[in-house]
């Protein structure tokens, strides 16, 4: 059975790397979609890693805790990614003059970043 393990260093490290750059890169040039990239790969990881423990195997039942944690850093990075997307939305927003949905815009947990 295959799995994409974020629990591996090497890979944790490069999944953060890439999720970091896509979020800058997307306040640089202030386009907000490009920090949904991320956030739609994490969201289909997490469907992935819930369809693999669902119709988990006996033989395969080693991998449980495996996809367990794969899926408590799928949340994690959906959490980082969506705040990315917020912030990258926020910058786009004030570049262009353009109304956010909300009145405050994330300006409440970005005041100093």
């Amino acid at each position: 059975m295959f799995i994409f393990n974020l629990t591996d260093p090497i890979t944790l490290i490069l999944v953060t790397v890439a999720t970091i750059l896509f979020i800058f890169l997307s306040q640089e040039i202030k386009k907000s979609m490009v920090a949904v990239i991320p956030l739609f790969a994490f969201l289909i990881l997490l469907v992935a890693h819930t369809i693999q423990i669902i119709t988990l195997k006996e033989e395969f039942s080693y991998l449980y805790s495996i996809l367990c944690y794969n899926m408590a850093l799928d949340f994690v990075f959906l959490f980082v990614t969506f705040l990315g997307y917020l912030w990258a939305d926020d910058v786009e927003a004030k570049a262009l003059n353009k109304k956010v949905l909300n009145s405050k815009g994330i300006n409440w947990l970005f005041k100093n970043v």
